[in-house]
């Protein structure tokens, strides 16, 4: 009876608790403006056949085809396709020219905080996916940007990402799935920033039999370059006008960021 009993409570330790089980990769996206039945979805800001430099924004949790322009729970600032818009119009800003912003939602990313989020299951097919589309794009360089699980997502996939990835961006970040940027073992430069509320920062920052994501890369001892997040309010105001991290993503796109280092 005693056996009976702890059945449950290793059912539960195996689920959360393991090896990385890897879903099925998602078939490829067309590089085209699309929302999927499946949930997926891509939208392009910019003329992406003239781009040089080409940024590449991967949501997270609970990021569906349902929300990808409208926001989670209609909140805007939480929809990719603003974000990509917001980004777009900053780089135009500054006089950037031959920049195109994609986002990118061509992998299924969990629902709610729950076991999903905890383990890295639908991340590590999300990298497999994102290695694919980026070996698809056209352009000199490009710059990707990681939010909440999509930062996951960007850290698993690192390794094996196409060599005209130059930088790799993690906001608002769970984890990229090592304990220092080293292990990441990228050429990519990698930056990180977290606002202060951010819910995030109470995640902790640990990585243990497939569950957690690893270190918190806005630690200076994970080996991250800063991103400056001055005005950025919670989980999702990165990308807000008038923010700190706004105006140094910018930066990051056209190659500004020398006199920061």
């Amino acid at each position: 009876m005693r056996t009976l009993l702890m059945l449950p409570i290793v059912a539960a330790a195996l689920t959360v608790f393991g090896p990385t089980r890897t879903p099925a990769v998602p078939a490829p996206l067309p590089i085209q403006d699309v929302r999927l039945a499946d949930g997926r979805a891509l939208e392009i800001v910019g003329d992406l056949g003239t781009a040089r430099t080409v940024v590449v924004l991967v949501p997270g949790v609970d990021t569906t085809a349902a929300n990808f322009d409208r926001g989670l729970g209609g909140v805007q600032r939480r929809a990719p396709v603003w974000q990509a818009h917001q980004l777009a119009d900053a780089v135009a800003a500054r006089g950037g020219t031959g920049v195109a912003v994609v986002a990118w939602l061509g992998y299924h990313p969990p629902h709610g905080v729950g076991l999903d989020a905890a383990r890295e299951d639908l991340a590590a097919a999300g990298a497999a996916a994102l290695r694919e589309f980026v070996a698809r794009l056209p352009g000199e360089r490009i710059v990707v940007v990681g939010h909440s699980y999509g930062s996951t997502v960007m850290g698993l996939a690192a390794h094996g990402l196409d060599p005209r990835v130059t930088d790799l961006v993690a906001l608002g970040s769970p984890g990229l799935g090592v304990a220092r940027a080293a292990d990441l073992h990228t050429a990519a430069h990698v930056w990180a920033g977290t606002a202060a509320n951010d819910w995030t920062r109470r995640i902790p920052g640990l990585r243990l039999v497939g569950a957690g994501h690893g270190a918190h890369p806005y630690d200076p001892a994970f080996g991250a370059s800063s991103v400056p997040v001055g005005g950025v309010d919670g989980h999702d105001g990165y990308f807000a006008a008038g923010t700190a991290s706004l105006g140094f993503l910018s930066e990051i796109v056209l190659g500004d960021t020398a006199q920061r280092l």
